[in-house]
């Protein structure tokens, strides 16, 4: 399995790219506006993107989940609820959902509101067995996300 952070420091931002390295197919979660790192990486590797997951509508920086998609031509996925708003081609991704990369990497989706309502997590499994969890700012170490900034609509 490859799993690669990438961290920007201004924006406390961390994206991920996990692959499965058999069949050389790759998903990208949460990725900056700036592509280049990943696009970079995927040729090194000699890896495919499928897909790309936002784990929530990022209001705190500019995701770069569009032109991900353009360049690779993978699809992008959501949590229904922020899915159903979208105003382009998506993917839902609902609770249990599984996306098999291949014989050793399987990512499952967990609907976690509460940083944002439509916040999802994606659980990490290599060989069946869980190996990390990407939380799309729900936790940090040390912390959690801002759950604040959520506003109800009653």
């Amino acid at each position: 399995m490859i799993l690669t952070q990438y961290y920007l420091s201004c924006l406390s931002h961390g994206s991920y790219l996990i692959a499965d390295e058999g069949t050389r197919k790759a998903v990208v979660v949460d990725p900056r506006r700036d592509i280049s790192d990943y696009l970079t990486d995927v040729q090194e590797h000699e890896l495919d993107i499928v897909g790309v997951i936002n784990t929530h509508v990022h209001a705190d920086f500019v995701a770069g989940h569009l032109e991900l998609a353009a360049a690779t031509g993978a699809w992008i996925g959501y949590g229904p609820t922020a899915a159903e708003r979208a105003e382009f081609e998506v993917r839902t991704l609902a609770q249990g959902d599984r996306i098999e990369l291949g014989d050793e990497v399987t990512l499952e989706i967990l609907e976690t509101p509460g940083h944002t309502w439509e916040s999802i997590s994606v659980l990490v499994l290599e060989q069946g067995s869980p190996h990390a969890v990407l939380t799309g700012d729900s936790l940090f170490v040390g912390g959690v996300g801002r759950p604040d900034l959520v506003v109800s609509d009653g």
